[in-house]
């Protein structure tokens, strides 16, 4: 089956939650040093969610990759809360899929944003992946 042949069906949501423990605050995963939910793992958790509102629609031998993320991390969450994040396809175009997500706790919205994937013959993806730890060498930086 090619891409041409299957749709995503726009308005598709998804979810995906968890419960704060130590291993998922600022301080354990480097990113501050207060123990609160840390802004990685809230967007972990975010694209957690576009993944589940997709994933049962693509063919054998596709997934999706993140490649754009805009979100805005607005409240603290301390450990033992449980967080939930939800994502709902907004747009497809192509290859290139649209979320809107959210992520709240028990009391309140702690972020939202947008989120972009792009849907990826896996089997392809990885040779040009492999092809790619071939060539190891330095590294060409945009703009140079």
């Amino acid at each position: 089956m090619t891409m041409r042949e299957f749709t995503l069906p726009t308005g598709a949501q998804g979810v995906a939650e968890l419960i704060v423990g130590l291993e998922h605050t600022a301080p354990h995963v480097g990113s501050g040093k207060i123990a609160v939910l840390a802004t990685p793992v809230m967007v972990n958790l975010m694209e957690a969610a576009a993944l589940a509102a997709v994933e049962a629609h693509l063919p054998r031998g596709y997934q999706t990759l993140g490649i754009r993320l805009d979100v805005s991390h607005i409240a603290a969450t301390p450990v033992g809360m449980q967080v939930r994040a939800h994502a709902e396809l907004t747009q497809v175009e192509a290859r290139q899929l649209s979320f809107r997500v959210v992520a709240e706790d028990e009391v309140e919205i702690i972020g939202e944003g947008s989120h972009e994937r792009v849907i990826v013959n896996v089997e392809r993806f990885d040779r040009r992946v492999q092809e790619k730890a071939a060539r190891r060498g330095t590294p060409k930086l945009r703009g140079n």
